[in-house]
């Protein structure tokens, strides 16, 4: 009751001094969070009058350090920070002052401007400098240090900064998140406001981080009515794209209907909406947007399948290249035999019969699956299998999906290995291969590594490229986590009796030393791993509480991993359940970049909003991006952040490619990254979070993926609670997928 009443008095308070509403002008310092999702911004600001900075909240399109800036609200005391300036209007103005001028234009906000040029345009120009640049830009060349070339890029970028500003100041009267803006800008240039006008649900597709949400907060500001044939059309074909998303081929009509309904938050009139998204749908397919298949399910009764054409045609044209696969000719039997022993002679080895087995079926048939856990021998069967192919005088190429799958292709077998997007020679000015049916690989036999990451564009893409008379091995592990794109195309081609599959079941005896590999095969048959003993490749540290979890994390990476011979920067890798929550990827990445890259003042950092990098990050790749020619999980270290040429410079496996700052959300720290994101990967020690926070994903495959990324210690964190789960849970695989029926 008491405090009710503390409750209420603070309310009749609140409503007896309403708060003052006033004007306050500043300099921009710094800008300590910036809320991607919502624009909630809290920014220090140098205020005339105002011996210490101001604290400003509200939601703001992009606060730079060095505007000026006018804000209309009223002041706060925050229970916790003091008192904070409340905007709910703001403005841009000029910086009235030399030390504001230069401050503004080297913030990064022109491209080819940074602190030093900013400091030499200023001396020269005064308080001119922003007139001469608006009006007159080309006086620039009368500045010591700045040349032709600098004058065009500054030029450009100002002309791009105002464009960009009317793109914000039309999303921003439609009240959504500004973020975006810049690649709004830099997908359609001077079109951006008329595109997003006549196809706000373009944004979703065209856009990598803009979602259906945004896209329709957009359509609905700009007045498409909440159940219009336009936003109900939308619905459905992001129902299929976010099925898509999640590794589905199709989704069978009922269930793209229920997803649309709950996509576009109308569950309260699905029963009158369900009629007329059915004629849509049908609208949809006569058009040509939506491929539908008549399933018959054997009872008699048949389900309506809706692909995305694309989608459609590449597990149709994947299942049409399989079934046409010409056998190989000339195969010598006995002879691949006595290569056989020949070769365990001179490598003085022993294959057990599996083995021998899957070299024989690669040597005789066109295409092979060779599937195991870990220490059944694949990668000795792989390099067997290659060997035999150059020994029978075939050109041999080798290929995975990550650079680091290749890599470790390459050591294993002693050959060069390029990643498929190499091989298949992706061509960004076309958005497509050079290879193809058309221009086929040079070689008569393929080895593709980590098969279970190929997704079904990507394998149809690859079978294309491949001569109709070589020989194929696809390599993987079928209990790991499927593609991260859609199908299941290594775990479809194992369930087709149509595609030869060789299965290696037996653990080595040195393979069976290694607690890593018995706990994996422990958990794949559905019994807890053995969490016993210390000394071993495997440990187990208990903790309960989620702060526990990270704190033990942090300690162990940064303490024990060098007393055991370790390189915490090069060797860890944390590999979470998840990305959110207190012991996801993303809080744990923030604790260990403070621990393991903390700043210094020597170290270069860029700052925008809740993104902090600083050179000597390790940070992956979060999408495909065909123009850079970097992909998803691709890992790297930040070399360089070039702030006069709004570039941050990151070093990946082979090469350094530079990001535009506005591409920056491509990237994300990667001391902790999730394990989906780990596939393909393998890593000195490998550091597994284990908590029931994450229950919602947690699974066998999961745990047992995880586990197996790591090649010499393995470490859980956590309860064993949260192992338990894991192990008993068996999540579904089953994505909609048709290309194991098709294959028969």
């Amino acid at each position: 009751m008491e405090d009710m009443g503390l409750a209420m008095q603070r309310t009749i308070d609140g409503l007896a001094e309403p708060e003052r509403h006033e004007t306050l002008a500043g300099v921009v310092e710094r800008v300590t969070f910036h809320n991607a999702q919502n624009g909630y911004t809290i920014a220090r600001v140098a205020v005339r009058g105002h011996s210490d900075l101001v604290t400003v909240a509200g939601n703001f399109a992009q606060l730079q350090p060095g505007q000026t800036m006018q804000f209309w609200g009223f002041w706060k005391d925050h229970p916790q920070y003091g008192p904070q300036f409340q905007a709910h209007r703001h403005e841009e103005t000029r910086p009235a002052t030399l030390a504001g001028l230069e401050k503004y234009l080297g913030s990064g906000l022109i491209r080819g401007v940074g602190p030093v040029t900013a400091r030499r345009i200023v001396a020269h120009f005064g308080l001119q400098t922003l007139d001469i640049i608006e009006t007159a830009c080309g006086r620039l060349i009368e500045v010591p240090g700045v040349g032709a070339h600098r004058v065009r890029l500054i030029q450009a970028a100002w002309e791009e900064q105002k464009a960009i500003k009317d793109v914000m100041l039309f999303l921003q009267s439609h009240q959504v998140n500004t973020q975006h803006a810049v690649k709004i800008y830099k997908t359609y240039g001077d079109e951006a406001i008329e595109r997003v006008q006549s196809n706000p649900y373009q944004l979703a597709q065209d856009i990598w981080g803009i979602g259906f949400r945004t896209a329709d907060q957009i359509a609905q500001n700009l007045g498409i009515a909440a159940d219009s044939d336009e936003r109900l059309r939308a619905g459905l074909l992001f129902a299929l794209i976010t099925a898509t998303e999640e590794g589905h081929c199709y989704l069978p009509l009922a269930e793209m209907l229920q997803q649309a309904i709950a996509l576009l938050r109308l569950e309260e009139q699905e029963d009158a909406l369900t009629p007329r998204l059915v004629e849509i749908a049908r609208s949809l397919v006569r058009e040509g947007a939506i491929k539908a298949e008549r399933l018959e399910d054997g009872t008699g009764e048949a389900q309506i399948a809706c692909f995305q054409p694309s989608l459609y045609q590449c597990e149709v044209g994947l299942v049409r290249r399989l079934q046409n696969w010409p056998m190989p000719s000339g195969i010598d039997l006995p002879r691949v035999e006595s290569w056989i022993e020949r070769y365990m002679q001179h490598h003085d080895l022993r294959l057990s019969d599996e083995q021998r087995r899957a070299i024989v079926l690669a040597a005789q048939q066109p295409v092979t699956v060779l599937t195991g856990g870990p220490g059944t021998g694949k990668t000795l069967s792989t390099r067997a299998i290659t060997a035999l192919w150059r020994a029978m005088g075939k050109r041999v190429l080798l290929a995975s999906p990550t650079g680091r799958a290749a890599q470790r292709l390459a050591e294993v077998t002693g050959h060069e290995a390029k990643t498929i997007h190499r091989l298949l020679e992706f061509d960004p000015a076309t958005m497509g291969f050079k290879r193809n049916a058309d221009n086929p690989l040079p070689a008569d036999a393929f080895v593709i590594d980590e098969a279970s990451m190929i997704d079904v564009v990507l394998a149809h893409n690859l079978f294309k490229a491949i001569p109709e008379q070589a020989q194929v091995l696809l390599v993987g592990d079928q209990d790991q986590l499927p593609s991260v794109g859609p199908g299941n195309v290594l775990g479809d081609l194992v369930r087709s009796p149509q595609i030869p599959t060789a299965r290696l079941t037996q653990v080595f005896r040195q393979a069976a030393a290694s607690r890593i590999i018995t706990n994996a095969h422990r958990i794949n048959s559905g019994q807890m791993p053995d969490l016993e003993g210390a000394g071993t490749d495997c440990l187990f540290i208990e903790a309960t509480e989620p702060a526990q979890v990270v704190e033990c994390i942090r300690e162990f990476v940064t303490c024990e991993l060098p007393r055991l011979g370790f390189q915490p920067l090069t060797d860890a890798q944390v590999l979470c359940p998840m990305n959110r929550g207190t012991v996801g990827a993303n809080h744990l990445n923030t604790v260990l970049q403070q621990a393991l890259n903390p700043p210094l003042p020597t170290t270069q950092q860029f700052d925008r909003g809740r993104r902090l990098f600083r050179v000597g990050d390790r940070v992956i790749q979060l999408r495909n991006n065909y123009d850079l020619g970097v992909f998803n999980g691709d890992l790297g270290t930040i070399a360089g952040i070039d702030f006069e040429n709004q570039k941050l410079q990151v070093q990946f496996f082979e090469r350094t490619v530079p990001y535009d700052f506005a591409d920056i959300n491509e990237l994300s720290l990667a001391y902790a990254i999730s394990i989906h994101r780990s596939q393909g990967s393998e890593y000195p020690v490998g550091i597994l979070p284990m908590h029931t926070q994450h229950f919602p994903m947690l699974s066998r495959n999961l745990l047992y993926t995880g586990l197996t990324r790591a090649r010499k210690l393995a470490v859980l964190v956590g309860t064993r609670k949260a192992i338990a789960i894991a192990v008993r849970e068996v999540k579904a695989m089953q994505r909609y997928t048709r290309l194991a029926e098709r294959l028969g």
